[in-house]
């Protein structure tokens, strides 16, 4: 029979040990993508989860993990964004690398890269060094290839674009790799 004040029957409380860091609690495949490149210049991520929802403008100098709304505008200059599965995003997006697994309304300055995943979805227009859509991604929208370090028009690619990898005709993978 279970006594509730019986010493030496006592379990250790589980709340605490089940919250995770933000970094932590993004999911498996992200651990993945960030082992190729660093977090941010502090190393550390603010997470927008799966039942907020953010209208305004956010900026910081930290990275971002949004799985949540965000409806505004996103300016982190230097960091990362990374739009989740379950992330939905109206906004205009400036960071030094943009990943996108879930919805993105809105146009993505980059001073470095960005990268749609298969299951991602970006319609807006994209500024940046270089660009990555994967098979089964949808983007429709316009590309500005930019050399690291050049932030004015001259000798900018420019090219537009409108590419859903899940249909039946093939799409160029060298949209924007004219340098």
């Amino acid at each position: 029979m279970w006594k509730p004040n019986q010493p030496g029957s006592q379990t250790p409380p589980t709340p605490e040990p089940a919250r995770p860091q933000p970094p932590a609690g993004a999911p498996a495949y992200d651990a993945a993508a960030r082992a190729g490149s660093s977090a941010s210049s502090t190393g550390e991520q603010a997470t927008i989860g799966k039942s907020l929802v953010v209208k305004g403008e956010l900026s910081g100098s930290e990275s971002l993990y949004v799985d949540g709304k965000v409806e505004g505008a996103i300016n982190l200059p230097g960091n990362r964004v990374t739009v989740g599965r379950n992330g939905q995003v109206a906004a205009n997006i400036m960071a030094r690398e943009i990943v996108v697994l879930g919805k993105v309304r809105g146009n993505c300055q980059a001073s470095d890269r960005v990268d749609i995943r298969s299951e991602g979805s970006l319609t807006g227009d994209v500024v940046a060094a270089r660009i990555s859509i994967e098979d089964g991604a949808f983007f429709k929208g316009g590309i500005d290839i930019r050399k690291p370090g050049n932030e004015t028009k001259g000798g900018s690619t420019s090219t537009s674009t409108s590419s859903s990898s899940s249909s039946s005709t093939p799409e160029p993978a060298t949209a924007g790799s004219h340098s």
